[in-house]
């Protein structure tokens, strides 16, 4: 596996000056503009499996938990949470006085309703697994919910960080091809504004949101598929941030221009590159097998040559900054 680097530009102002001093206009004032090489498919949380669907889907709703800029997880919508002793039962409290988009209360009904589309069969949803463990999911009164577990759970908590669908809008409804997936209706910061397939997603701040009032009007993601082109686009101020590839950083992330209207960020990403292995297949259920391929690839050439130097070797999905991480797992020196 390899651990990647994401860097990431912020621009600090919607003014970009050339070394030829062409300043491009302000395109969208009071709003942030991003892009995605692909555009979303469906935005219902259970569906938004794919990066794009799953950027947008997560301003729009919002799960009982989330992680902090600390990487701990702390209450969404829960306000807090008690567990068992025993590991096999989480009490969420719920926040009152959360509306939904359309004006709709959010209650423990559309946490069970949630509970219940994404581990029903005929919804093809890959976050189902994540609740296989649940033996049970009830709402004790409007605003109070209790999972009950088969066993203990490592990753309960994370696993309720999915978006809450409403139940006053689905309920008797076939979720997979829902007009809610277009335009869909959360508790989130930001609401559908406008969608152009194959162009651009227009967000708009949502007044009532719990938190307070978004700082940005508008959260605009273009549709660009090319880096080259989305490159140039923030070049001409056309959007405001996007993560740079390694040559793009290498080559342009140290001029001036750049140090002086973006703040430029590098850190270790929670991405990675693997090889996944049929182990029903005969040639990869053999441990040795395994182990020899892992012994054939030279990690730190492929960073070198594709990477550019940034990035790392890693033992497994989780970076050293995660809680998850095991730092006494020994990896596969390169030997041919």
């Amino acid at each position: 596996m390899l651990q990647k680097y994401l860097i990431f530009f912020l621009s600090l102002s919607l003014l970009f000056i050339f070394s030829c001093e062409r300043t491009p206009e302000i395109k969208e004032p009071f709003s942030i503009t991003g892009a995605s090489s692909a555009d979303g498919k469906r935005l219902l949380p259970l569906f938004a499996s794919d990066s794009a669907s799953a950027d947008i889907s997560g301003k729009i709703f919002n799960g009982l938990t989330k992680y902090d800029k600390n990487l701990n997880i702390v209450g969404d919508l829960a306000e807090s949470w008690q567990i068992s002793k025993n590991g096999k039962e989480i009490i969420f409290y719920l926040r009152k006085g959360i509306k939904w988009h359309d004006g709709f209360e959010f209650t423990a009904e559309d946490v069970v309703f949630t509970y219940k589309a994404v581990t029903d069969p005929k919804n093809p949803t890959p976050y189902s697994s994540n609740y296989g463990p649940v033996k049970e999911v009830k709402a004790v009164d409007k605003y109070t919910v209790k999972v009950i577990y088969e066993k203990p759970f490592a990753p309960a908590l994370e696993s309720w960080g999915m978006g809450i669908l409403p139940k006053h809008l689905l309920e008797g409804k076939e979720l997979f091809n829902s007009q809610l997936n277009r335009t869909p209706i959360g508790t989130g910061p930001y609401k559908i504004k406008e969608w152009i397939t194959g162009q651009r997603v227009v967000l708009e701040k949502n007044e009532n949101y719990y938190e307070g009032i978004p700082f940005f009007e508008k959260f605009i993601t273009r549709i660009i598929p090319d880096p080259s082109t989305m490159f140039l686009e923030l070049r001409f101020g056309g959007i405001d941030f996007m993560g740079l590839n390694p040559a793009q950083y290498k080559y342009y992330g140290n001029k001036a221009y750049f140090k002086k209207y973006f703040n430029v960020y590098r850190y270790p990403s929670f991405g990675y590159t693997y090889i996944g292995y049929n182990l029903k297949d005969p040639l990869f259920s053999e441990k040795k097998v395994r182990q020899a391929i892992a012994h054939a690839i030279n990690k730190k050439e492929i960073i070198e040559g594709v990477l550019l130097g940034y990035g790392t070797p890693c033992t497994g999905p989780f970076p050293p900054s995660s809680w998850a991480y095991n730092p006494n797992i020994k990896d596969f020196e390169y030997d041919i």
